[in-house]
Protein backbone atom coordinates (compact mmCIF):
# COMPACT_ATOMS: atom_id res chain seq x y z
CA UNK A 1 0.00 0.00 0.00
CA UNK A 2 1.27 3.26 -1.07
CA UNK A 3 2.67 5.91 1.93
CA UNK A 4 0.11 8.40 0.50
CA UNK A 5 -2.69 6.51 1.96
CA UNK A 6 -0.80 5.83 5.33
CA UNK A 7 -0.03 9.81 5.66
CA UNK A 8 -4.00 10.93 4.66
CA UNK A 9 -4.98 8.38 7.08
CA UNK A 10 -2.65 9.54 10.02
CA UNK A 11 -3.69 13.26 9.18
CA UNK A 12 -7.70 12.55 9.15
CA UNK A 13 -6.82 10.99 12.72
CA UNK A 14 -4.86 13.60 13.97
CA UNK A 15 -7.47 16.57 12.85
CA UNK A 16 -10.47 14.47 13.11
CA UNK A 17 -10.25 12.93 16.70
CA UNK A 18 -6.63 14.28 18.11
CA UNK A 19 -3.14 13.94 17.86
CA UNK A 20 -3.34 12.36 21.01
CA UNK A 21 -5.14 9.75 19.85
CA UNK A 22 -2.47 9.41 16.53
CA UNK A 23 0.36 9.09 18.71
CA UNK A 24 -1.70 6.38 20.98
CA UNK A 25 -2.36 4.09 17.47
CA UNK A 26 1.44 3.87 16.13
CA UNK A 27 2.45 3.21 19.40
CA UNK A 28 -0.05 -0.24 19.76
CA UNK A 29 0.29 -0.73 15.84
CA UNK A 30 3.75 -2.69 14.43
CA UNK A 31 4.73 0.16 11.96
CA UNK A 32 7.84 -0.47 10.12
CA UNK A 33 8.73 3.24 10.02
CA UNK A 34 7.03 4.26 13.61
CA UNK A 35 4.33 6.26 11.56
CA UNK A 36 6.74 8.59 9.26
CA UNK A 37 5.89 7.63 5.72
CA UNK A 38 6.96 9.01 2.54
CA UNK A 39 4.26 9.59 -0.19
CA UNK A 40 5.68 7.14 -2.90
CA UNK A 41 6.80 4.69 -0.54
CA UNK A 42 5.55 1.06 -0.01
CA UNK A 43 4.51 -0.22 3.03
CA UNK A 44 2.89 -3.19 3.83
CA UNK A 45 -1.14 -3.47 4.00
CA UNK A 46 -0.65 -5.16 7.25
CA UNK A 47 0.34 -1.72 8.68
CA UNK A 48 -3.14 -0.19 7.48
CA UNK A 49 -5.23 -3.25 9.36
CA UNK A 50 -3.26 -2.66 12.49
CA UNK A 51 -3.59 0.96 12.42
CA UNK A 52 -7.45 1.00 11.60
CA UNK A 53 -8.09 -2.08 14.35
CA UNK A 54 -6.23 0.20 17.06
CA UNK A 55 -8.61 3.23 16.27
CA UNK A 56 -11.50 1.16 16.11
CA UNK A 57 -10.60 -0.34 19.83
CA UNK A 58 -8.99 3.34 20.85
CA UNK A 59 -12.32 5.45 19.91
CA UNK A 60 -15.06 2.04 20.24
CA UNK A 61 -15.80 2.62 16.54
CA UNK A 62 -16.49 -0.09 14.31
CA UNK A 63 -13.87 -1.09 11.62
CA UNK A 64 -16.05 -1.04 8.99
CA UNK A 65 -17.58 2.40 10.08
CA UNK A 66 -13.71 3.92 10.35
CA UNK A 67 -12.88 2.50 6.75
CA UNK A 68 -15.69 3.83 4.88
CA UNK A 69 -15.37 7.40 6.99
CA UNK A 70 -12.02 6.77 5.44
CA UNK A 71 -13.08 6.30 2.32
CA UNK A 72 -14.91 9.61 2.37
CA UNK A 73 -12.41 11.45 3.42
CA UNK A 74 -9.30 9.80 1.14
CA UNK A 75 -11.88 10.59 -1.87
CA UNK A 76 -12.18 14.45 -0.90
CA UNK A 77 -8.30 14.68 -0.77
CA UNK A 78 -7.65 13.26 -3.92
CA UNK A 79 -9.97 16.04 -5.50
CA UNK A 80 -7.62 18.40 -3.60
CA UNK A 81 -4.54 16.47 -4.42
CA UNK A 82 -5.26 15.74 -8.05
CA UNK A 83 -7.76 17.87 -9.10
CA UNK A 84 -7.51 16.60 -12.94
CA UNK A 85 -8.99 13.24 -11.84
CA UNK A 86 -12.63 14.23 -11.11
CA UNK A 87 -12.35 17.53 -13.79
CA UNK A 88 -12.51 15.40 -16.47
CA UNK A 89 -15.48 13.93 -15.65
CA UNK A 90 -19.45 15.23 -15.03
CA UNK A 91 -20.61 12.96 -13.11
CA UNK A 92 -20.60 9.59 -10.63
CA UNK A 93 -21.22 7.14 -13.82
CA UNK A 94 -18.74 8.71 -15.81
CA UNK A 95 -15.87 8.98 -13.13
CA UNK A 96 -16.26 5.43 -11.98
CA UNK A 97 -17.35 3.94 -15.81
CA UNK A 98 -13.01 5.32 -16.46
CA UNK A 99 -11.70 3.79 -13.07
CA UNK A 100 -10.24 0.34 -14.53
CA UNK A 101 -9.00 1.87 -18.10
CA UNK A 102 -8.02 5.14 -17.13
CA UNK A 103 -7.84 6.60 -13.70
CA UNK A 104 -6.06 3.44 -12.51
CA UNK A 105 -3.85 3.89 -14.99
CA UNK A 106 -2.86 7.33 -14.47
CA UNK A 107 -2.54 6.27 -10.49
CA UNK A 108 -0.09 3.55 -11.46
CA UNK A 109 2.08 6.18 -13.44
CA UNK A 110 1.76 8.78 -10.18
CA UNK A 111 2.84 6.02 -7.81
CA UNK A 112 4.44 2.78 -9.06
CA UNK A 113 4.12 -0.53 -7.98
CA UNK A 114 0.57 0.44 -6.70
CA UNK A 115 -1.58 -2.70 -6.17
CA UNK A 116 -4.96 -1.88 -7.39
CA UNK A 117 -8.24 -3.32 -6.83
CA UNK A 118 -10.00 -4.40 -9.82
CA UNK A 119 -13.26 -3.70 -11.60
CA UNK A 120 -15.68 -5.70 -14.01
CA UNK A 121 -18.97 -3.92 -14.83
CA UNK A 122 -21.90 -5.99 -15.33
CA UNK A 123 -24.07 -2.97 -16.44
CA UNK A 124 -23.96 1.06 -17.03
CA UNK A 125 -27.40 3.14 -18.06
CA UNK A 126 -28.71 6.12 -16.99
CA UNK A 127 -30.62 5.26 -14.71
CA UNK A 128 -28.04 2.44 -12.57
CA UNK A 129 -24.81 0.97 -12.41
CA UNK A 130 -23.42 -2.40 -11.76
CA UNK A 131 -20.03 -3.16 -10.81
CA UNK A 132 -18.04 -6.07 -8.89
CA UNK A 133 -14.97 -4.65 -6.50
CA UNK A 134 -12.25 -7.35 -6.09
CA UNK A 135 -9.07 -7.43 -4.62
CA UNK A 136 -6.63 -9.43 -2.24
CA UNK A 137 -6.80 -6.94 0.63
CA UNK A 138 -10.59 -7.18 1.38
CA UNK A 139 -10.88 -3.40 1.54
CA UNK A 140 -14.97 -3.08 0.17
CA UNK A 141 -16.19 -0.85 3.37
CA UNK A 142 -12.99 1.30 2.11
CA UNK A 143 -14.16 1.31 -1.37
CA UNK A 144 -17.64 1.84 -0.43
CA UNK A 145 -16.72 4.95 1.48
CA UNK A 146 -14.76 6.39 -1.69
CA UNK A 147 -17.97 5.88 -3.65
CA UNK A 148 -19.69 7.58 -0.89
CA UNK A 149 -17.06 10.49 -1.36
CA UNK A 150 -17.66 10.65 -5.19
CA UNK A 151 -21.23 10.69 -4.51
CA UNK A 152 -20.76 13.51 -2.46
CA UNK A 153 -18.53 15.56 -4.61
CA UNK A 154 -20.96 15.52 -7.84
CA UNK A 155 -23.98 16.31 -5.63
CA UNK A 156 -26.30 13.00 -7.39
CA UNK A 157 -29.14 11.74 -5.92
CA UNK A 158 -28.02 8.19 -5.87
CA UNK A 159 -28.50 4.90 -3.70
CA UNK A 160 -26.06 2.63 -2.89
CA UNK A 161 -26.74 -1.62 -3.11
CA UNK A 162 -23.83 -4.32 -1.86
CA UNK A 163 -23.34 -7.69 -1.70
CA UNK A 164 -20.59 -9.53 -0.34
CA UNK A 165 -19.80 -12.28 -3.04
CA UNK A 166 -17.45 -15.39 -2.39
CA UNK A 167 -14.09 -15.33 -2.69
CA UNK A 168 -12.63 -15.82 -5.77
CA UNK A 169 -8.89 -16.86 -6.44
CA UNK A 170 -7.95 -15.51 -3.16
CA UNK A 171 -9.88 -12.34 -4.08
CA UNK A 172 -12.53 -10.92 -2.15
CA UNK A 173 -15.61 -10.01 -4.15
CA UNK A 174 -18.47 -7.22 -3.74
CA UNK A 175 -21.25 -6.09 -5.77
CA UNK A 176 -22.11 -2.59 -5.79
CA UNK A 177 -25.40 -1.43 -7.56
CA UNK A 178 -25.77 2.40 -7.91
CA UNK A 179 -29.55 3.52 -8.34
CA UNK A 180 -30.34 7.10 -9.42
CA UNK A 181 -33.00 8.86 -7.33
CA UNK A 182 -36.05 9.59 -9.09
CA UNK A 183 -36.38 13.16 -9.84
CA UNK A 184 -37.49 15.11 -6.93
CA UNK A 185 -36.18 12.32 -4.32
CA UNK A 186 -33.81 13.02 -1.80
CA UNK A 187 -30.21 12.47 -1.80
CA UNK A 188 -28.93 9.86 0.00
CA UNK A 189 -26.82 10.45 2.60
CA UNK A 190 -24.41 8.26 4.18
CA UNK A 191 -24.26 7.73 7.63
CA UNK A 192 -22.55 10.48 9.80
CA UNK A 193 -19.83 8.82 11.96
CA UNK A 194 -19.98 9.97 15.33
CA UNK A 195 -16.10 11.30 15.76
CA UNK A 196 -14.45 11.94 19.25
CA UNK A 197 -13.15 15.47 18.57
CA UNK A 198 -10.33 16.60 20.92
CA UNK A 199 -8.57 19.80 20.89
CA UNK A 200 -4.78 19.42 20.46
CA UNK A 201 -3.19 19.95 23.76
CA UNK A 202 0.02 18.20 22.86
CA UNK A 203 2.61 20.19 20.78
CA UNK A 204 4.40 18.26 18.25
CA UNK A 205 8.00 18.42 19.25
CA UNK A 206 6.81 16.95 23.12
CA UNK A 207 4.95 13.64 21.02
CA UNK A 208 5.85 10.41 20.11
CA UNK A 209 5.42 10.63 16.46
CA UNK A 210 8.38 11.34 14.29
CA UNK A 211 8.44 13.47 11.56
CA UNK A 212 7.93 12.26 8.24
CA UNK A 213 10.68 12.66 5.57
CA UNK A 214 9.97 14.95 2.53
CA UNK A 215 9.27 13.07 -0.48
Amino acid sequence: MKGIVFREFIDMVESQFSLETANAIIQLSSLSTHGAYTTVGTYPHQEMVDLVGNLSAHTGQSVPDLLRHFGRHLFGRFVEIHPNFTNAFTDVFSLLNALEHTIHVDVNKLYRDTELPTFSYEQDDQQQMVFVYRSRRNMADFAHGLIEGCIAHFKEGITIQRADLPPLDDEAQTRFTLVRAAHGQARQKPAALPLQMHSHHCRRKACHRPAARPC
